[in-house]
């Protein structure tokens, strides 16, 4: 299908430019996939941006078939992940091919050398551009509906991926929470039999008046219900601020809730807008009229999905009768939010395939899997 495959890395804003408008290209029309806002992902790729690149580097990567863009790939090592897990492995991630096995070639071959020059002896991914950022390619749900944060790949991705020596990871699981025909979530049963006081438990909603340390609350408790989960790596002080901030727009206090076990938070929820409900029909462009579509989708017209961004329960309390509670109580909370602001369905993703007890609590109130997410591994060194 291609011929004469060529890689170069970017190195100017026009080549950015051209990076970030392949997946457009590649898969307008697909049912599953929007087209994220081209200025969101810039700021989200730059160095000077995203303060991920306070503790990692990477470098982009465009294939091209004479003078036409076909394909990308990005490659990337992050410090903090070396010294958590002491190997020799980065990362590539924003991959995005035609179903033509010589641009998967050149592209993964360009991003495994990149890493190899540089001392890596694994590659892992995709990661766009970490584990607390977009993770894995879609293997399952293609024609299901785009949740913001979350990779779109076609059914062929997949294949030819493992065509380049990748093989399975881990598998993420996406899970679709219908708000409106769940019935109502109790833990009285669970708190009774194990001798608890429901007293114990208190479940509030984020006071917008206090938001910022509302949101420290949330991400110490994600740092810590996180820190064993593979892949794991820490949000620095310097991404919760940019999490913060990035996140305040899209905020709605009806779907943002922590807990409290004995006056302590010990658990929280967050689960925003699906802006890419509000992106669908711009092609990724606020001008000349986008901005006033998505303002009026976001603020008027409101969108009707919405994803689990943050979840977590500290670890202290992970695998006890009250942890579950709380699971639970949150959970119910979280069903009662949407349905007061006309929000009937939410995706908790991702949950990683071998989080037994979490999936079972999710698939206990009505959660059902509908998408897969597949991070692959390579020995390249």
């Amino acid at each position: 299908m291609t011929q004469g495959v060529r890689v170069e890395p970017v190195t100017d804003a026009s080549a950015l430019d051209r990076f970030i408008a392949i997946p457009k290209r590649l898969y307008r029309g697909q049912r599953g996939f929007v087209a994220p806002l081209a200025l969101e992902r810039k700021d989200a790729l730059s160095a000077k941006k995203n303060p991920y690149f306070h503790h990692a580097e990477a470098q982009y990567f465009v294939a091209y078939s004479g003078d036409e863009p076909v394909g990308r790939v990005s490659a990337q090592i992050d410090r903090l992940y070396i010294e958590r897990y002491r190997n020799a492995t980065g990362h590539f991630g924003l991959i995005d091919a035609p179903d033509d096995a010589a641009v998967w070639r050149a592209l993964t071959g360009a991003a495994e050398s990149w890493l190899r020059e540089r001392g890596m002896r694994r590659a892992v991914g995709p990661l766009s551009l970490s584990t607390n950022e977009e993770t894995g390619m879609l293997v399952d749900g293609f024609d299901a509906p785009p949740m913001m944060l979350m990779t779109y790949h076609p059914p062929y991705a997949a294949r030819r991926l493992e065509e380049q020596g990748y093989v399975k990871a881990k598998d993420l699981i996406a899970y679709d929470y219908d708000v409106e025909r769940t019935a109502p979530i109790t833990d009285a049963k669970i708190l009774a039999r194990a001798g608890l006081d429901a007293s114990r438990i208190r479940i509030r909603r984020l006071d917008m008046k206090r938001y910022k340390e509302e949101l420290a609350i949330v991400l110490d408790i994600f740092n810590d219900a996180w820190s064993d989960n593979w892949g794991y790596v820490p949000m620095t002080a310097a991404e919760i601020e940019h999490t913060a901030r990035s996140m305040k727009p899209l905020i709605e206090p009806e779907l943002f809730w922590i807990a409290e076990i004995d006056g302590e938070p010990a658990s929280m929820i967050v689960c925003l807008p699906n802006l890419n409900e509000a992106l669908k029909g711009l092609e990724g462009n606020l001008l000349p009229f986008g901005w006033a579509k998505l303002l009026w989708r976001l603020k008027v017209s409101k969108v009707k999905t919405s994803r689990v961004v943050l979840f977590g329960l500290r670890k202290k309390h992970q695998r006890s009768i009250i942890g579950s509670a709380v699971i639970l109580r949150i959970l119910d909370a979280l069903r009662l939010g949407g349905r007061k602001i006309g929000m009937p369905r939410a995706e908790l993703s991702w949950i990683l395939e071998d989080n037994v007890p979490m999936r079972k609590i999710i698939e206990k109130v009505g959660g059902k899997a509908y998408k897969t997410y597949r991070v692959y591994e390579k020995a390249i060194g």
